[in-house]
């Protein structure tokens, strides 16, 4: 056997579909596009939304409210879910993320006042709720907001 001789093994590869060729070959006449219509045409192409003509889905149903762009998503962390750092601890947006408390660091915290505060924390974050700040400099803590 030499180089030029190699062939891929019987019915690894499939003939590609000659389409147009005549009677004889199963995909003659209509080239297996059925008969007229606008998907039998050549250079037709019809989105996946299109219903033929009729008032789109997107039309007919009313619309209400809207997406305030400048919306700004917080990531929440609550003054309970500080309770596991030690007292003095100086808790920043890294070590929340290092303790799985928030996912990323691209978007801002946001520190809230639901549970108790027992030690005194050194809290740095993007925003904080009245309530939170209370309990925290209550314990003796302090909260530092990034700007």
């Amino acid at each position: 056997m030499r180089l030029g001789e190699l062939r891929p093994a019987d019915g690894s590869r499939r003939k590609r579909k000659r389409l147009g060729t005549g009677t004889g070959s199963g995909h003659g006449g209509t080239s297996c596009r059925g008969h007229k219509g606008q998907k039998a045409r050549s250079g037709t192409s019809i989105p996946a939304w299109f219903e033929g003509g009729q008032m789109p889905l997107q039309r007919r149903v009313p619309k209400r409210g809207f997406t305030n762009i400048f919306r700004v998503e917080r990531q929440v962390v609550n003054v309970c879910d500080l309770e596991r750092y030690d007292a003095n601890a100086e808790i920043t947006v890294e070590t929340l993320l290092e303790g799985g408390l928030i996912r990323n660091l691209n978007r801002p915290v946001k520190l809230l006042g639901t549970g108790k505060v027992s030690r005194p924390l050194k809290i740095t974050v993007h925003a904080c709720s009245a309530r939170a700040r209370e309990l925290v400099e209550k314990a003796g803590g302090e909260v530092n907001i990034i700007s």
